[in-house]
């Protein structure tokens, strides 16, 4: 059993955090910046709330964070009440927020400099990974304070890796982010060509889904997308952010990612038809005008 502090109690963080005190059996202490959200989490769960990144973080082993962006880590770590002011030597820190590479390196920085550790960790696997306790976790930073993070992310982690140095597990996040856009794009294609040619969809899926065109979005996703229902899932504002964190990335490295570009400025128009929470499979809205 570890002492933890959990920070950001969102889809993501609340779920997590529950599996940290429930299946993991950690002494868990959560901070959310809507302080009701942790009230209720400590209600349900158990542990213990704090009003501040700060208080929380105050004689942990190990303090998680799963925030919304490079602004909100920053105010949670090194703001008038961030975290990293209570972090003591030997602590670790793991950030499950999707951020990007260079907030990981400066934090992860700052963070060995104090005398603690520093792990940017963030997850793939959604909501329903989250509260099934089995997300994918892409780590980036050194391998001794990871070996021991790695059996407090246990608790709510089906597989674990350690990509390379800081900032390694936010661009490998990248890379499934990208990977994940150009799959619904052309998914939702099959899926509108399929429709307009007549093809029984469930006949068709039950046939092509077993051989190379297989994903875990066809399985998990084709429905709903022939169903036109999006209001659950990974949202399309969140989908932006984290194609603009790849984008923004490639732009320094000179990596070209043409259909990625395109398939965030297809997100925008939906934006801009008000499917900002629509989940990431309404891109096939945009083939059915």
């Amino acid at each position: 059993m570890a002492k933890v502090a959990f920070l950001g109690l969102g889809v993501m963080g609340y779920p997590m955090a529950g599996h940290l005190k429930n299946k993991g059996g950690h002494d868990v202490t959560v901070y959310n910046r809507t302080a009701a959200k942790a009230e209720q989490w400590v209600k349900q769960h158990g542990g213990k709330s704090a009003a501040t990144p700060k208080a929380a973080a105050q004689g942990q082993d190990f303090v998680m964070a799963c925030v919304g962006n490079d602004n909100d880590l920053r105010e949670v770590t090194l703001g008038a009440n961030g975290a990293f002011a209570a972090m003591g030597k030997g602590t670790v820190f793991v950030d499950h927020t999707t951020a990007s590479a260079e907030i990981a390196r400066e934090l992860h920085a700052a963070a060995k400099k104090s005398g603690f550790d520093f792990v940017d960790a963030p997850v793939s696997g959604g909501q329903a990974g989250a509260e099934n306790g089995a997300l994918t976790v892409m780590c980036g930073g050194d391998a001794e304070p990871f070996g021991r993070a790695e059996k407090i992310i246990a608790s709510y982690a089906c597989a674990c890796n350690l990509m390379g140095s800081p900032g390694s597990g936010q661009l490998a996040k990248m890379v499934n982010q990208i990977c994940i856009a150009g799959l619904v794009q052309g998914l939702a294609e099959g899926l509108h060509f399929a429709k307009k040619s007549g093809l029984d969809i469930e006949k068709l899926i039950a046939t092509i889904s077993k051989g190379a065109a297989q994903s875990w979005q066809m399985e998990n996703r084709y429905k709903t997308m022939v169903a036109g229902k999006f209001d659950f899932g990974f949202a399309v504002d969140w989908m932006r952010k984290d194609l603009g964190i790849c984008l923004g990335e490639a732009r320094k490295t000179g990596a070209n990612l043409p259909i990625t570009a395109l398939i965030d400025q297809f997100y925008s128009e939906i934006q801009s038809r008000g499917g900002k929470r629509w989940d990431t499979s309404s891109l096939i809205s945009l083939l059915e005008k």
